[in-house]
């Protein structure tokens, strides 16, 4: 068991934790969650000594072994299995097939265990120290965003190898869905407090949430009795025989401990600009096959398939398989060696690329990148968009060059956003954001008016916003029609057993998704049916709310057009003209009126079954 009492951290004037206090308890797997820049790596930075903290104490059993997975990844031998050896107590010559099992889990194939470490992708070198930290089998494992340049079958295995594990566990990861399939409690970094609970992070967000309601009702009602008090003392100060009681609520008034409004916290708050496309159809790919030149083998041969103007597409599978490479044919940086990809000629395409922070300007400010997005971006517009991004104020003007990778990707994100699209593509668009910011990106997408195509391993993100599916899986590449619950239900990738076995292992008291009691079978067909009965009933408001604006832009167009017709009548003094403008464009006023009055009542109709839907959600 670990104890954490009264520690407190600062840099300069940075607050970071202040008086926190929280235990890890005999196998407890904890999900530490917070924004970027709190102090998440921090804390574990604290917790092996790396750091050390301006008061408290952190009280550390004898003997007990901490297995931490840091960012300065170091290797001392010359192959990948005795790498992943080297930190074992059990005889290696005995025990090297545990090695062999976790790394052929996270992806390694057995000609990959006599290869130098050095010569590793990035992505596959933190497999390595990963399998190395896992089968030294500490008492603790802390582990940073273990799931970054992990692909979706390796997440799955490491799920399963976690929520078996013995000993206890603290986990960094931006992925809901991971954090809470691994996880008997919570901890969140929050106002530069540490908050533990028992459950998911939908337990741990709606307390927070429910205790800052509550807070700031409180706080209202102590400032409301306050002014009060001080209205009373000024009324009736110069009043003798009221001078006991005016002297008792001046007592009482310096006693009372003024509450102070809570800090607004900045998080990602957008919408992507979506530009207008009467058609079906946005883009089709026909027997698609590609090859990086005509000797190498194919990465993928004979894709057919269809993007439709609402569309939510989503391309998953191993990493290396041709995912990434797929979403830059679509994007127009790489031709493909058979068949082609056809545009609907008012199709504008946004493209998110995963890493591309290199194309930034590193001498040019934040503001300057937005505005070299495109030619006529007006600069008030720029720092609008670096404002959604949480570059407010001054930060907006510092140098690319001294930004952290999460603040470039922001960065690539808000330049995105200063576009008009209709077909976003986008490779990992939640890599690098903290929760609070995938979930706001991930809303974005579903809300947007037009048509996506993600790459993932993101099974929260699969799960809330895909409708088909562009999977490679065992060697093949192929179009599944349906939601990602209804993949896994029909064809799976092949681990789903093990999976139920390690669902059975977990606590029994823990409700994963905010479901107790049921099955994996039963989750899936839930959320299933939830997303295709929340689609039935909003979708016709959506489409209503359209037409309706639509129309409303057209009127006012034509009342823009009438009342020139006025102006030039006017001063012609055609008497007859003026007669017949001011007809129409007293109708068009009224209509204009009725249309208003037609779309606030539709769109208070949605944003209810909205909220339904979202409450339901949030439960599932």
């Amino acid at each position: 068991m670990i104890s954490v009492q009264n520690l407190n951290k600062q840099y300069a004037n940075q607050i970071i934790f202040d008086n926190i206090g929280f235990r890890i308890n005999v196998g407890e797997r904890i999900g530490l969650v917070g924004r970027n820049g709190h102090g998440k790596t921090t804390l574990f930075n604290l917790i092996t000594g790396r750091e050390q903290c301006d008061s408290g104490t952190i009280t550390i059993p004898k003997d007990y072994r901490i297995g931490y997975i840091n960012q300065q990844l170091k290797f001392s031998k010359s192959t990948v299995l005795d790498e992943c050896c080297s930190e074992m107590i059990a005889d290696v010559e005995l025990e090297d097939w545990k090695a062999k099992k976790v790394l052929s889990g996270l992806g390694f194939t057995d000609k990959d265990f006599g290869s130098d470490p050095l010569t590793l992708s990035g992505g596959y070198q933190i497999r390595l120290y990963l399998a190395k930290v896992l089968v030294a089998e500490p008492n603790l494992l802390l582990l940073d965003e273990p799931t970054n340049f992990l692909d979706i079958i390796s997440i799955r295995w490491l799920t399963k190898f976690l929520a078996a594990w013995r000993g206890e566990t603290m986990v960094i990861s931006h992925d809901r869905g991971f954090i809470d399939n691994v996880s008997t409690h919570i901890a969140g970094v929050h106002r530069c407090k540490v908050r533990k609970i028992k459950g998911s992070t939908c337990n741990y967000y709606d307390q927070i949430t429910k205790e800052e309601e509550v807070y700031e009702r409180v706080r209202l009602n102590d400032d409301k009795k306050r002014k009060q008090t001080e209205i009373f003392i000024t009324r009736f100060r110069a009043k003798a025989r009221l001078a006991n009681l005016v002297q008792s609520r001046v007592k009482s008034l310096e006693k009372q401990k003024k509450q102070n409004k809570l800090e607004e916290i900045k998080t990602l708050s957008f919408s992507f600009n979506a530009a207008p496309i009467q058609a079906k159809c946005i883009m089709e790919g026909r027997n698609l096959s590609f090859a990086y030149s005509p000797e190498q083998e194919e990465l993928f041969g004979g894709l057919d398939f269809t993007v439709e103007s609402n569309d939510r597409i989503c391309i998953v599978g191993k990493n290396g398989k041709g995912k990434s490479t797929l979403l830059k044919l679509l994007a127009g940086k790489l031709k493909p060696l058979d068949g082609d990809v056809k545009w609907h000629p008012r199709a504008k395409v946004g493209y998110f690329e995963q890493g591309n922070t290199a194309s930034l300007d590193d001498d040019k400010t934040i503001e300057d990148e937005m505005m070299y997005t495109e030619p006529d971006i007006e600069r008030k517009a720029a720092r609008d968009v670096c404002g959604k991004m949480m570059f407010s104020g001054d930060d907006a003007l510092k140098k690319i060059n001294v930004l952290s990778g999460g603040e470039k990707s922001r960065v690539l994100l808000g330049k995105l956003l200063l576009k008009q699209t209709n077909l976003l593509l986008l490779d990992e668009p939640t890599h690098h954001f903290d929760m609070e910011s995938c979930e706001s990106i991930i809303d974005a997408i579903y809300d947007f008016d037009g048509a996506a195509v993600i790459v993932s391993h993101d099974e929260f993100l699969l799960e809330s916003v895909a409708n088909k599916l562009i999977v490679f899986h065992n060697g093949k590449v192929f179009l599944f029609r349906g939601p990602y619950l209804q993949f896994l239900e029909e064809i799976g990738w092949g681990d789903e057993d093990n999976l139920v076995k390690a669902d059975a292992s977990k606590d029994q008291n823990k409700q994963p998704n905010c479901l107790s009691g049921a099955s994996k079978k039963e989750i899936r067909k839930s959320r299933s049916e939830f997303f295709a009965r929340r689609s039935k009933v909003l979708e016709p408001y959506k489409k209503e709310i359209e037409r309706i604006e639509s129309d409303i832009d057209k009127m006012e167009r034509k009342l823009d057009s009438d009342t020139q017709l006025m102006i030039k009548a006017s001063e012609e003094q055609n008497v007859e003209s003026i007669s017949m403008i001011s007809k129409s464009m007293k109708e068009l006023r009224t209509n204009i009126d009725v249309l208003y009055e037609e779309l606030e009542m539709i769109s208070e109709k949605f944003e209810q079954e909205k909220l339904i839907f979202d409450r339901e959600e949030m439960e599932l």
